[in-house]
Parts: C-alpha cells; sequence; structure tokens
C-alpha cells in the first residue's frame, strides 16, 4: 500500500494499492469515493501520488487505485456487541 497526503491546497490522505494497473482496468474501478491516481517516480527514487491526468488516454505514468479493504477484514475493525470502549 502506498499512503500520502496528495496536493498542496487541500490535500487528501490517500491509501492506495501499490500494484499498478492498466488504465482500463482502473477507470472500470473508480466510483464517487475510490478514486484512480498517477504515480510518479522522483529524481530521488521516491514515488509520488498525483492526481489522475484528466486524459482517458495513457499519460505515460502508472496508475493505482484507492486501496479497498476486503469484506472478512472490515469486520474486525467493528467493536463487539457490548464493548464500552
Amino acid at each position: 500500500m502506498l499512503r500520502q497526503e496528495v496536493g498542496h491546497r487541500a490535500a487528501l490522505k490517500v491509501t492506495a494499492d501499490a500494484v499498478p494497473l492498466r488504465l482500463a482496468e482502473a477507470l472500470a474501478l473508480v466510483e464517487p469515493n475510490r478514486l484512480a491516481w498517477c504515480v510518479v517516480q522522483l529524481r530521488s527514487g521516491a514515488v509520488d501520488l498525483r492526481w489522475r491526468c484528466r486524459t482517458r488516454r495513457p499519460c505515460g505514468h502508472e496508475v493505482v487505485i484507492e486501496h479497498r479493504c476486503p469484506p472478512q477484514a472490515r469486520e474486525f475493525g467493528r467493536r463487539p456487541e457490548g464493548a464500552m470502549w
């Protein structure tokens, strides 16, 4: 997973899958609260998530999709019934 604040003025906290997808696959997974992000390799070797290029054509960057935990993993984040914390 990749975690980063994206943007300079109104930054979003993004957690994205580290596995790049083809653009068509990523666009098929996009939903109102699940976005696709361009992955840019910096000169330092670090990775930088950026707003996906607005064109529907490939921009040359790898594309990742915002992470979604599988349904079975979400169950463990719930408080047990009757718990006081």
